[in-house]
């Protein structure tokens, strides 16, 4: 969150620039009010200041001296009660990611607040970090698309779409908020969409201003099903809707800009659990997740502070709530004045002032709790009764940190003051709402300056009472002096008691008091909507990054001021317990049932886990005992086998046993059914994946096939096919994000006849599945038929219409729509590639682009579409050479900036958008037919029929002779020249010509005789081996032991 100091780090509290008042000097005794309350003269003279007040008439001596005398007591008191340890009762939160001040370098931990803060001095929480990579994000953009020297144009097709994502849909805080929020960000030009974990009464309120809402179904691996890449950014609300993480920390969602708004402090309660307990790996967890999010929003100052724990630098406050006007009514309708009187130790006829002050506690606080003391003090002459020692004058502090050392300090200046004993004490923060609704004033006594209006003082207005607060920066903002509150100089704190003379009269509010409290509650209720609704507007501005397509919405400063001024409150009137949900987690109990919930999901050993926690300690003992048997038992087996005799063979046989194997190795693999099953059909549709947040959308039947773009991420247990490992290029991850599902395309086409051995091959988006727009079961049934039946021949099927695109609203031709998704300069990116390509000189004007005509006919999207697999090679031929001319035109400037001419923004995919329309451009000019299949019915219409194709089709170019000869040129240059520049040709497929050809015959006819020759020679190298003769004959003995007389020995 950052430091403290001036040079703070992001989120970070540092100190105001407005100089600290100094400590306010004892108030003077007010001097014998007359009848009308008027004050004696001033006597003219040159004498000094203090001569003429000691002079004056009617002067209390004693009375004067004993306001010193309690003054130089309070010192005291504060001195000797109050150390320094009491400066923060609370625990010390340390703020991460500090930095140097301008003054030097402090030490790197540093407590919540300064412990020399007494004096009121301001503090300013500043997202520094936020700020300065927006402002750097901006600069970067400017000069990048200045350098590119060509320009960028938005087309403006479509809306800007967001999602909304809640953990619930219950009527409350939260859902108010975000629908006054989404009623004006509806007006400024965006579409929603709201998602949810669970269905509640606010779901018609959504539907009646216009946003639709769906329910999330969360699978097994907690990952949502729906595809995060149709929305330009995601406002997730509350801590509870934790699980949509699940799916945004995994590829391909993890660019998807998220603002996160927690409202809840539990979280933060729970931190401390988490680091005393040991839970490293929830805390780590809840760290990743806030990491995750671009911008974590929060109400108020304070929960930054609360939150530092898990601060990365991405923290921000947009204040404003109607938490607090719930919190409000909520009170006003369970409210017991009685009971609540009894609780607090107050008699049914009390006038009560509750003094309440900042969130955050710091030194001075005492010091200003006795200055307000001392101004209430005349109060007690209106409340003297004859007939009891009591008085009805009531004061509650309200303080979030009671000691006993505190409440000894106040007792001993309250009865300095004139106080009676129990007319003055403190009251804990839980009991804010039964003070706040009991008490008759409220006084507002810290002189810290803060930076957003105190939501204490929005809850007293809204229960209509009077505030009297001083004159800092924040309040003035919101209270109008004699109008919504009273005010009073915040260096001149004397001036308090004449305020609270001005509003208490006869021992109850006077008539100024009662006109004033009014109005404030009118206005209290939608104090700051204003602010927060705006806040949201200036949020997206900054984080979202809209694509060409997009049309720009309003800026924050173009919102009518009717639009952002009030809550809608009226679309809740009829929703039931609005004031009786339970706004906020008081406890860890549901976090870690989300804890769990998730880590369950997560893990797929928990299941195992749950059962290994079932056993005991003794029948653990003795399965580890049983494994040492185990394995002492094979040792000795392993030991006793390498001594017993083993048949050795000759090397002959030894070799021959290697090679048996190494041909078997293969033939040993398990197929699965689906495998077997895909074996016999003439088609395979293959699904181009990356991540694991893509596995929810991909098939698992025997007709497609997943093939993932990285080794990471693949499906356990799937045969899905590993396409870094058959194309090195795509471990490079600037061409994986680049290419897409070309990548895909140029790995299957590798060598494609050792892994696809179908006559047929297709490809499927698996943004078509969370779109439902991919393939039913007739029409995969219709594709089969008309494949086996050859109804329209060599045909290029496809079922995404570009008429139906989201990004085609006004049924643009193709080149428009190119030119559309890729900021103006499709034509002139494909014109230069072909150029490259061809070695041709185009036309400036770009209509000697290929003929793609507007007939009523329709064009293929999302790379969607089968045809045979010849005609897939034939495609890949066209595109690695395409593709390279691309590279060479963009390379160089994309990878140093990030930005090319088909961009508006830093944009990783480039010229993603242009191959996914250039198959068309294949497609027409190459003379397929183009057959479009209807994806739930499977009727076929074949589109741009090819009759009406002739004479406006470049077959020339597209033909397979002319591409064939173009690769057998770059791949001859390649071979014999072996170039040194860089160039992305060779490393997208395989390399072949005809004088490769002839050399990989020559060297294998080499190898054939090189072994024939090495036959030869070992069947020399037996026949000549050299024999040893025979050295004798045995002669056996006959039974007497004698040789034979006729045995000789040689």
């Amino acid at each position: 969150m950052g430091s403290l100091d001036g040079a703070a780090g992001p989120g970070s509290y540092k100190r105001a620039a407005v100089a600290a008042p100094a400590p306010a000097p004892a108030p003077l005794p007010l001097p014998r009010a007359s009848a009308g309350g008027g004050a004696a003269p001033r006597r003219p003279g040159m004498r000094s200041r203090l001569a003429r007040f000691l002079l004056v008439d009617k002067v209390d001596y004693l009375q004067w001296i004993g306001t010193a005398a309690a003054f130089f007591f309070v010192t005291i008191l504060v001195v000797a009660f109050l150390p320094g340890s009491l400066v923060l009762e609370t625990p010390a939160m340390l703020l991460p990611s500090r930095r140097a001040s301008a003054g030097g370098v402090r030490s790197r931990t540093h407590p919540l607040l300064p412990p020399d803060l007494d004096n009121g001095e301001g503090l300013a929480f500043e997202p520094t970090r936020l700020r300065e990579r927006w402002a750097r994000e901006r600069r970067e953009e400017a000069e990048s698309l200045a350098e590119l020297g060509r320009p960028v144009k938005r087309a403006g097709a479509r809306k800007p779409r967001l999602a909304l994502v809640f953990a619930n849909l219950a009527p409350g805080a939260m859902q108010l908020q975000m629908v006054s929020v989404a009623s004006v960000l509806e007006a400024m030009g965006y579409e929603m969409k709201v998602f949810s974990f669970e269905d509640g009464p606010c779901s018609n309120i959504w539907r009646t201003i216009g946003i639709p809402v769906e329910i999330l179904p969360v699978d097994t691996k907690l990952l949502t099903s729906v595809d995060w890449l149709d929305y330009d950014g995601m406002l997730v609300n509350s801590i509870e809707a934790r699980p949509v993480f699940s799916s945004l920390l995994q590829e391909p969602f993890k660019s998807i800009p998220v603002i996160w708004t927690v409202q809840e402090s539990s979280l933060a309660h729970c931190v401390s659990d988490y680091n005393s307990s040991g839970m490293i790996q929830t805390l780590g967890g809840w760290k990743e997740v806030f990491s995750r999010a671009n911008v974590i929003v929060f109400p108020n100052y304070i929960l930054p502070v609360m939150y530092a724990a898990l601060d990365s630098g991405n923290y921000f406050v947009v204040p404003g709530s109607p938490a607090v006007a719930i919190q409000a009514d909520r009170f006003i309708a369970n409210s017991y004045d009685q009971d609540v009187r009894i609780g607090l130790s107050l008699g049914p006829r009390d006038f009560v002032i509750a003094v309440v002050g900042s969130q955050f506690s710091y030194g001075g606080f005492l010091m200003e709790e006795a200055f307000v003391l001392q101004a209430v003090r005349p109060l007690l002459q209106q409340y003297r009764s004859e007939n009891s020692t009591q008085t009805g004058l009531k004061v509650r502090i309200l303080t979030g940190n009671v000691t006993d050392k505190h409440r000894m300090a106040l007792e001993a200046i309250s009865l300095n003051v004139g106080f009676p004993r129990g007319a003055v004490e403190h009251v804990a923060v839980e009991d804010s709402d039964n003070l706040l609704g009991i008490s008759n004033l409220v006084i507002y006594g810290s002189c810290l300056d803060e930076q957003s209006f105190p939501s204490v003082l929005v809850q007293a207005m809204i229960l209509e009472k009077l505030v009297i607060a001083p004159d800092l920066g924040m309040i003035t903002k919101y209270i109008d002096d004699g109008i919504n509150g009273l005010l009073f100089p915040r260096k001149n704190i004397a001036m308090l008691t004449q305020v609270i003379l001005q509003a208490v009269s006869n021992g109850e509010l006077s008539v100024l008091g009662k006109k004033v409290a009014s109005v404030g509650k009118a206005r209290a209720k939608d104090l700051m909507a204003s602010e927060a609704i705006e806040g949201y507007a200036v949020l997206l501005e900054n984080v979202l990054k809209f694509p060409a397509e997009a049309i720009t919405p309003l800026t924050s400063g173009e919102i009518p001021l009717a639009l952002k001024q009030e809550w809608k409150w009226h679309l809740f009137e009829d929703v039931k317990h609005l004031y009786h949900m339970n706004e906020s987690l008081t406890d860890c109990k549901i976090l870690q049932k989300i804890e769990w919930h998730t880590n369950r999901k997560d893990d797929p050993r928990s299941s195992t886990q749950k059962i290994d926690e079932a056993f005991s300690a003794i029948a653990w003992n003795e399965e580890r005992l049983n494994g040492i048997m185990d394995a002492k038992m094979k040792l000795e087996e392993e030991e006793l086998k390498e001594r017993s005799d083993q048949p050795h063979g000759t090397w002959e046989e030894v070799y021959r046993n290697v090679k048996r194997v190494d041909r078997m190795k293969n033939e040993l693999h398990e197929r699965d059914e689906n495998e077997l099953e895909r074996t016999g059909q003439p088609l395979c549709i293959y699904e181009p994946f990356f991540g694991e947040g893509t596995w929810p959308f991909l098939h698992q039947g025997s007709l497609y096939r997943g093939i993932g773009l990285s080794s990471k991420g693949r499906r356990p247990g799937a045969d899905d096919i590993d396409a870094s490992s058959r194309l090195p290029l795509l471990n490079n991850g600037y061409y994986r994000d680049i290419l897409g599902e070309f990548g895909a395309f140029f790995a299957l086409a590798n060598r494609i006849d050792r892994i696809h051995k179908n006559s047929w091959i297709g490809f499927q988006s698996w943004r078509m599945t969370a779109r439902k727009v991919n393939l039913s079961k007739n029409a995969e049934s219709a594709i089969l038929e008309a494949i086996q039946t050859q109804k329209h021949g060599d045909a290029f099927y496809f079922w995404v219409r570009m008429d139906q695109d989201p990004r085609n609203h006004g049924n643009q031709n193709f080149w428009s729509l190119c030119d559309a998704i890729n900021a103006g300069n499709c034509r002139l990116a494909v014109s230069e590639a072909f150029q490259r390509m061809y070695g041709l000189q185009l036309d400036e004007d770009l209509n000697s682009l290929p003929h793609m005509p507007n007939d009523g006919d329709t064009w293929a999207v999302m790379q969607s579409w089968v045809l045979p697999t010849r005609s897939f090679l034939e495609f890949v031929m066209f595109s690695r050479m395409f593709i390279d001319a691309l590279d060479a035109q963009m390379y160089d400037k994309h990878y140093q900036t990030g930005h090319c001419i088909l961009s508006i923004h830093r944009d990783k995919h480039c010229y993603s958008r242009v191959l996914e329309l250039i198959v068309n451009v294949w497609a027409f000019h190459s003379a397929r037919r183009m057959v479009y299949v209807n994806p739930e019915t499977g009727a076929m219409r074949e589109q741009h029929p090819l009759d009406g194709r002739r004479g406006r089709m470049s077959i020339q170019w597209f033909s397979y002779a002319t591409l064939k000869s173009m690769d057998e040129d770059l791949a001859e240059e390649y071979d014999s020249d072996h170039p040194e520049r860089r160039w992305l040709w060779p490393h997208t497929g395989e390399m072949m010509w005809q004088g490769l050809y002839e050399r990989e015959r020559n060297m294998r006819q080499q190898e054939k005789e090189r072994r024939k020759q090495q036959t030869k020679d070992k069947i020399q190298r037996i026949k000549k081996r050299a024999r040893q003769k025979t050295i004798g004959r045995y002669i056996k003995p006959d039974d007497a032991g004698r040789l034979n007389d006729t045995g000789t020995v040689d």
